[in-house]
């Protein structure tokens, strides 16, 4: 499946739309339809459920996307957060700079961390076009902040100057007293939440893979120093089994442990979890093991003690954290790429089918009367009650074969038919998406059938 293909069927069946279509559009914004509604927040209970709720030492924060701006001196954001860019002086197309060198040496050449010089001369010397109109006529690299920014209050001024997260970590990091008082916390353990992030990207594409506004999902595990090492590889591991379970293949999957030398100071280390894109293999999910930093630097700005007392040693320290991290809109696209087929049946037709996991599915079962005038009473009775406990979707036009073809196409899982048997016998017939096979099930145990085979 192509990018293009990718975008196309997210539209066609309700998945993902362009933001702002009807005016023109906003470059890199997008509407999740109905579909994709429902798919990002199975990923959300998804991510909560093993991350957070089936872990004995794991709590959720919902923190504010505005936070004071002292947050983001501490954190380094305003005066390291920003990208390399060059401009176009013919077509004036914008580029970042580290990722045009990138491209042009055919990925031979990793630009992050070259200087603004060292990147000026490689555009000179190996005579870099414009990917637009082919012109070499470029600036000079310079830094771009990719903060947003913007003011509260009435008077705009520099002392109202707030910033939009471009991160959800820094929430957690200045909660961190709270919420191991509050929630009776004792070392390890962690902090879970989802929320919107919002980067100015120079060049944002890619569909869903870079935009300007998204949702993370952050954890923040705090550790004794020492132990880092331990949950660090626990994190690696527990977040590949996560993808893998729900049915990532593991050929798409790759690990990318970033070079010693490449690492900030302050980390002991940091992998991605690389997933194979249209393009190639990128990134998906990153963890890595800040050591203290991030609470050392909010403790020296904000003056706060945030030093934990370990009630069995009696000593005091400032944990270690351990931060795996991942954004839906990528988990959205990498479940989208790998459950797509276009099948070849025995019969020689094809079909398109979305084999999601059933947790993930966005409707877990499609209600459909056989004949409307004769069975849409009863599909209505049987449709109120799986609704009470599955998202359902209840579809009585075209044939029964083009129902199940549109139901296979978008993922779900199952199809139950109700026809005459079910109105002499009260039995429907359940279709299953992946194998076509079909069971027989009385009404009555309906809902029994579906949790057995939606559990995760």
């Amino acid at each position: 499946m192509t990018l293009e293909e990718l975008v196309s069927y997210a539209k066609r069946y309700g998945f993902v739309y362009p933001g702002s279509e009807i005016y023109g559009g906003l470059a890199n914004s997008w509407d999740l339809g109905p579909l994709g509604a429902l798919l990002s927040d199975n990923i959300k209970k998804a991510w909560f459920k093993k991350f957070v709720d089936e872990k004995v030492n794991c709590v959720r924060l919902d923190s504010p996307i505005i936070l004071n701006s002292r947050v983001w001196e501490a954190s380094g954001h305003l005066s390291s957060f920003n990208d390399p860019k060059v401009d176009c002086l013919e077509c004036h197309n914008r580029e970042r700079a580290d990722k045009l060198v990138e491209k042009a040496s055919n990925g031979t050449i990793d630009a992050d961390g070259m200087s603004l010089a060292e990147i000026d001369q490689y555009i000179k010397e190996n005579h870099v076009k414009c990917p637009v109109c082919g012109k070499e006529n470029w600036t000079n690299a310079r830094t771009f902040s990719l903060m947003f920014k913007t003011s509260q209050g009435v008077v705009e001024d520099s002392s109202s100057a707030v910033y939009l997260r471009p991160e959800t970590a820094q929430g957690i990091y200045i909660a961190f007293k709270n919420v191991y008082r509050t929630a009776r916390a004792k070392v390890p353990f962690g902090i879970g939440q989802c929320g919107k992030a919002f980067r100015n990207e120079i060049t944002p594409g890619d569909f869903l893979f870079r935009v300007r506004e998204f949702e993370q999902l952050e954890m923040e595990f705090f550790c004794k120093p020492g132990t880092e090492e331990f949950y660090f590889e626990d994190y690696k591991k527990y977040c590949v089994e996560f993808l893998k379970s729900l049915g990532i293949k593991e050929e798409n999957l790759k690990l990318y442990d970033h070079p010693k030398e490449k690492l900030a100071f302050y980390s002991k280390g940091t992998t991605d979890i690389l997933f194979k894109y249209p393009w190639g293999y990128d990134e998906l999910w990153g963890i890595a093991s800040r050591t203290d930093y991030d609470l050392n630097k909010h403790q020296e700005y904000s003056k706060e003690d945030l030093t934990y007392l370990d009630p069995e040693t009696n000593q005091k320290y400032i944990p270690y954290v351990v931060e795996p991290s991942v954004g839906v809109g990528r988990l959205f696209m990498a479940f989208l790429l790998n459950s797509y087929e276009n099948e070849q049946l025995e019969s020689g037709d094809t079909r398109e089918v979305l084999h999601i996991h059933p947790y993930l599915a966005p409707y877990k079962v499609a209600v459909l009367p056989l004949i409307k005038k004769l069975h849409h009473d009863k599909a209505m009775e049987v449709f109120s009650e799986v609704s009470k406990e599955f998202n359902a979707v209840f579809d009585e036009t075209q044939q029964i074969g083009k129902r199940y073809r549109r139901q296979d196409a978008i993922g779900t899982p199952f199809c139950v038919t109700i026809d005459d048997d079910t109105m002499n016998t009260g039995i429907v017939t359940v279709r299953n998406r992946d194998t076509m096979l079909q069971d027989k099930v009385e009404i009555k145990e309906l809902r029994n059938y579906l949790r057995s085979k939606l559990e995760f």
